[in-house]
Order: C-alpha cells, then structure tokens, then sequence
C-alpha cells in the first residue's frame, strides 16, 4: 500500500511527509509502549499508536521505520512533525481508534509482523 492509500484507509490526512505519499509501504504494527515496538518489531514499516511525545518519533527513527499514524485523534506538536521530516519520516493522523484502524489496515492488505 501507498502512504496515501494508508491516509485514505484510516480517513486520516498525511501531517507531514507529503513527499512520501506514493511511497509503497509493506507492514505494519500497533503499540502504545515503545519498549514492545523495539522488541517485537522488525521490519521497515508503519507504526500506529495513540502515544504522542518526541520520544515516538525518537524510536520511529531508531528502527528505522518509514513512518507514523497517532490514533484516536491525537496531535503531534511541531516539535515532533520537524524531527520527524529531519529523519525522513511520514505522520499520518486520525481519529480512529487503533484497532479499527489496523484492521482496516489488514483487510486493504498491509501485514503485521
């Protein structure tokens, strides 16, 4: 899937890495704690999550991931949207709930890890 067919599945909007937007993107997890991300997660991909702080972008970047998607409506600051474009990185947001929005994930075909 594109990021912008990951936006469109979720009804989201893409923050900031519109440069990205037909970037093909493979897998996906979901997690409000960083520590199981960094544990269980492997592969170059997306991170959906509710946690909105400088230190998801800090993990996304450190696992070299392609980028994010905050759900449940959360906000990331300008803080977070600049380190995120400094270390290459897409920010999806929505208002969705996470596991509606990794189950529309799924179905359109994105895969877990």
């Amino acid at each position: 899937m594109t990021v912008e067919q990951i936006a469109t599945a979720v009804d989201g909007s893409i923050v900031c890495g519109e440069t990205f937007r037909k970037k093909e993107i493979a897998t996906a997890c979901g997690s409000d704690m960083m520590s199981d991300v960094m544990a269980f997660y492997h592969d170059r991909g997306l991170l959906l999550t509710g946690l909105v702080n400088i230190q998801v972008i800090r993990t996304a970047s450190l696992l070299d991931l392609d980028g994010i998607c905050f759900v449940r409506g959360k906000k990331p600051t300008q803080e977070m949207t600049d380190l995120a474009e400094e270390n290459n990185l897409f920010i999806i947001e929505t208002d969705m709930p996470m596991f509606p929005a990794c189950g529309k994930l799924f179905a359109a075909g994105l895969k877990g890890n």
